[in-house]
């Protein structure tokens, strides 16, 4: 589903078949999680195809290069032009781009002194689909923000993630829902949460979750709309007492919860300040919010 007869990849240095590319296989990111990577998506709108805050993902990608010890050869600039070159070599306007940084052969635990860094782009519909979801708490925690960088995307981390999906999916829920180390609510294991209690929404403080671009996004038109919002950290027992709420990233967007766990959240999404923002974040991913080319790059 990821690539056809016809794909383009980008791989070190080289735009490539899928098939044509390899690895290390003594690669720090194979034996031990440390590569680091992005999900960014790019929209067909109407002044052709744009590679949606394309700037902030490939400056989270350096962060997190910087603070792994990965070499990273590239600038941003170079990595946006390389980016919308793979797009045009793969006809592709609504695409899902995966940038992924890996590390060279070292089996000591000192981070390589080579990096290779491979982007693919695909099409591929909203992570989490469009129907409400049904979450489960997960028995797993976030990492602790004193154990790893937690807002850089690190290969590793995402054991986490999977983890915590697997067993959502086998308790039969659509997604789980973390806690952090100290039992308030962080986020699910691919994107942020928002709650709506009241008329006011909330979602967590940073510096125990990943400092997701779609969430900043969601902030930015909380603001401009007027829609009330506040930072701050809450408890399970707290987010089982709201009106709404939803999940935000960048392969999911936006999406409502139906429930989690056994609480049903009684506001009806089409009533809900997250489903207003679903359509307002269309809006802007389309260049639809704003005549300004510069504010949809």
């Amino acid at each position: 589903m990821y690539y056809k007869e016809d794909s383009i990849i980008y791989h070190n240095g080289a735009y490539i078949h899928p098939e044509k590319a390899s690895g290390n296989m003594y690669s720090q990111a194979l034996h031990y999680g440390n590569g680091v990577f992005e999900g960014i998506r790019a929209y067909k709108t109407k002044f052709g195809a744009k590679i949606f805050k394309a700037e902030a993902h490939y400056k989270r990608l350096k962060y997190g290069a910087e603070v792994m010890g990965i070499p990273f050869n590239y600038s941003i600039e170079e990595l946006i032009d390389i980016t919308y070159k793979l797009l045009e070599k793969n006809n592709l306007q609504d695409a899902y781009i995966r940038p992924l940084l890996t590390t060279g052969a070292n089996m000591s635990l000192l981070t390589s002194e080579e990096s290779l860094l491979t982007i693919q782009c695909w099409e591929w519909g909203k992570y989490m689909g469009d129907k409400l979801l049904k979450v489960k708490t997960s028995r797993f925690q976030r990492p602790n923000p004193k154990s790893c960088f937690v807002e850089a995307k690190v290969t590793g981390h995402y054991t986490n993630s999977i983890l915590s999906t697997n067993e959502a999916k086998n308790a039969g829920y659509d997604e789980a829902l973390l806690l952090d180390m100290n039992g308030n609510v962080a986020e699910c294991s691919g994107a942020n949460i928002f709650m709506q209690k009241d008329g006011k929404l909330y979602t967590p403080k940073r510096g125990h979750i990943m400092a997701g671009i779609t969430r900043s996004t969601i902030l930015e038109i909380c603001k401009e709309e007027s829609f009330s919002v506040e930072e701050k950290h809450f408890t399970l027992d707290e987010l089982k007492q709201a009106d709404s709420a939803f999940f935000t990233g960048t392969a999911a967007e936006v999406v409502g919860l139906e429930s989690l766990d056994d609480y049903v959240f009684p506001l009806s999404w089409e009533s809900s300040l997250g489903y207003k923002l679903m359509k307002l974040y269309k809006q802007e991913v389309l260049c639809e919010r704003s005549t300004k080319l510069s504010e949809a790059i």
